[in-house]
Parts: structure tokens; sequence; C-alpha cells
């Protein structure tokens, strides 16, 4: 045996269980890298406002604070009014529900000629199977639920408190960053994070702003309808249709068609109507005005983004996806040399005729033919014709 054999094998076997300790140790957190990415998404995007605050002699911690008490502040109030909004709601189903049922069996009946009655379908329904073992399922499933909602808490907790870190130390982190990294990379490491808190900050400005455009709109609309809890649905249409990227639109009109289902049928159609053309007026009109300078990139890059975000990492993958792509294109477009591009029809999608055009050439062979034949027909008789060298040179041989 080799003298250097037991050393490879040692070699290997302790590469590959340095291998699968870090596959076990990845696996187990994952869930805290995607939390850490999450908040150092959310401290780029309050970025500037910190930044702007402590120019001014605030602390930056005092000045995270508060940046992150106002995006607690709305978030509350957002909850605030959908849960009133909801719990409105539902009480309102569960005090109509005797109508409704009256009215549907009046039908089944009408229709089926059937004689059913609203207190034999309710026993019907309480003794039945599927609700005692609904209900059964549901007492059990209250723990997982409970689990649930305190996994969610701790997971916001977290993400908060990275990203409060993140930003109130943005300073001493570049610069422990930095000093690991010789001077011409330390730049570019710095144009790289300012790049991305501008169009992290962009993005999210300019989602604000069509957020709010999109919720005056809706507000309109369901004032004008007559729509009940108008506020509260309006901005849950400008938010969830901004922030839930490609199907975030068609999500967010559910609830308002729902509502409006309940005052009027008709008034479901028309939300859903104003929707879709809503949806056309902001790809094409709006937001191309106003993304055109935050986050520059092409609709099919974006639309391509998100999908491979969720593929990665899910919501998460979605929401940050468009931000990180137009942060990787802003940094990368620097280091690409671009040249002026000649002036020739073909960019601008015509092709460049060559020689003449086909019909041209059909028509001028045409008339030539039809001007041999003639002149052929004219010759006297005796005659010898002039037979093209082509076919063969019979011409030549009679001659």
């Amino acid at each position: 045996m080799p003298a250097w054999l037991p050393r490879a094998m040692v070699l290997a076997l302790a590469l590959y269980a340095c291998f699968q300790l870090g596959s076990w140790a990845f696996d187990q957190l994952i869930g805290l890298l995607i939390n850490v990415l999450i908040a150092f998404f959310l401290a780029l995007a309050i970025e500037p406002a910190v930044s702007r605050m402590s120019s001014r002699g605030m602390r930056r911690g005092l000045a995270t604070f508060l940046v992150f008490l106002i995006v607690l502040i709305a978030a509350a109030g957002f909850v605030v009014l959908l849960g009133s909004m909801l719990a409105g709601q539902i009480v309102d189903m569960v005090e109509e529900f005797p109508k409704y049922l009256d009215s549907v069996i009046n039908w089944v009946n009408q229709s089926f000629h059937t004689e059913l009655s609203r207190v034999e379908v309710q026993d019907s329904v309480l003794h039945s199977d599927w609700l005692q073992k609904y209900v059964q399922n549901s007492a059990t499933g209250v723990l997982d639920i409970s689990t649930t909602v305190l996994g969610g808490l701790f997971r916001l907790l977290t993400i908060f408190l990275f990203s409060f870190y993140f930003a109130a130390d943005g300073p001493r982190l570049r610069r422990a960053l930095c000093s690991v990294l010789p001077p011409a990379k330390q730049a570019e490491v710095l144009r790289a994070w300012e790049i991305a808190v501008d169009k992290t900050g962009g993005y999210l400005y300019s989602r604000g702003l069509m957020a709010l455009v999109s919720g005056i709109a809706h507000y309109i609309l369901l004032v004008i309808l007559g729509v009940p809890y108008a506020p509260a649905l309006a901005i849950w249409v400008g938010l969830v249709s901004q922030f839930i990227p490609t199907i975030g639109t068609y999500l967010a009109g559910a609830l308002p068609m729902l509502i409006a289902f309940t005052v009027d049928p008709w008034y479901a159609l028309w939300v859903l109507g104003f929707v879709v053309i809503y949806q056309q007026f902001e790809n094409y009109a709006l937001q191309p005005k106003l993304t055109s300078r935050t986050v520059d990139i092409h609709p099919a890059v974006a639309f391509g983004s998100v999908i491979v975000g969720t593929a990665l990492m899910g919501a998460v993958g979605a929401l940050i996806a468009i931000p990180a792509v137009a942060t990787l294109q802003a940094f990368l477009g620097a280091y690409v040399k671009r040249y002026d591009v000649t002036d020739d029809p073909r960019v601008h999608g015509r092709h460049q005729q060559r020689g003449e055009p086909v019909l041209t050439r059909l028509r001028r062979s045409w008339r030539t033919a039809g001007s041999n034949e003639g002149g052929a027909d004219r010759t006297a008789p005796g005659s010898i014709r002039n037979v093209p060298d082509r076919l063969g040179g019979e011409g030549s041989s009679q001659r």
C-alpha cells in the first residue's frame, strides 16, 4: 500500500463528514437565514429615512426606532380596520343567514317541486356526521393553530430585531465588512451597498405611490356603488395589489367582489371589470412612469425574477426578487462596455432590401419574354432563329 493512500482516505472521509455536517446545519438554519435576508432588505428599505434623520443630528438608534414605530402603527391600524370590517361583515352575514336560507329553500321548492323547510335542513345539517367530524378535528387542531401563530409572531420579532440592528448599526457593519478587504474591493462593496439602498428604497417608494393611487381609485368606485367598508377595502386593494407581485391585483379584488356581491350581484361584476381595466392602465401607463427612475427593469425580466424567487423561497422570494434583480442589473451595468449602435434599418425591425424586389424582377422577365415572342413571329420566312445557349447549344449547331 502506498504511504499516501491512508492519508488520502482519511482526508476524503473528513471532507465528506464536513459536507454532511454543513448540509445538516444548512437545513436546520434555512429558516433563520431567510429571516436574516428579509431583515437585510427591510433595513435597506428604511436606510434613506434613517440616514436623513441622523444627518440632522438625531442619534441613529433613535431614528431607527421612530421609523419602526411609524411602520408598526400603520400596520396595526390596517389590521384593526380590516379586522373590524371582517368582524362586522361576519356578524351581518350571520344575522342575515336565515333570510338567505329561506330564499334558497323557496327557490329549490319552486324549481324542483319539493317541500323542504328550514327547520328540517338545519336539523339535518346539525346532526350530520361530517359536521361532527369537522368539529372534532377543529378541536384537536386548536393546539396546532396556536403553535403556528406563536411561531409566526416569533419570526416577526426575529425579523424586526435583525433589521433594527442592521439599520441602526449600518455604518459599523459596513466598516467591519470593509476592514477585511483591500482598498479596491472596499470601494466596490460600498458602491454595491449604495446601489442596493437606492433600488430597494425606490422600489418601496414606487410601490407605495401606486398603492395610494390604486386605493383612491377603488375607494371612489366602492363609494359610488354604495359598498360598505369602502376605506378598509380600498386600503386592502392598494397594499395587497402592489406588494404581492403578479397575482396581487386579482387576489386583492376578490374581497371587494365578495362584499359587493352581498349588496347586489351586479356590483360584483362592476368591481371585477374595474379591477381588470385598472390593471391594464397600471401596467401600461402608471407603472412605467413611476418606476422608470427607481426600478428600471423590463417587465419580462421582472416577471421572470418573480417566478424564480417564488420557486426558490416562496412568497418571500417573490417579494424581494424585483429589488434584488434591479440591484444586480444596476451594479453590473457599470462594468458592461456599451457602443453606439449603427443606423441600420434592421435595428428598428425593418429588413434591408437586397437588389430589386421579387415582383419587379418577375414583371421585367414577363415583358422580356413577350417582346421576344413578338419579334420571332415577325421574322421573315427562311431566316434562322437564334436559340439561347442555355438550351444545350442547339442554336450554334444549327448555325
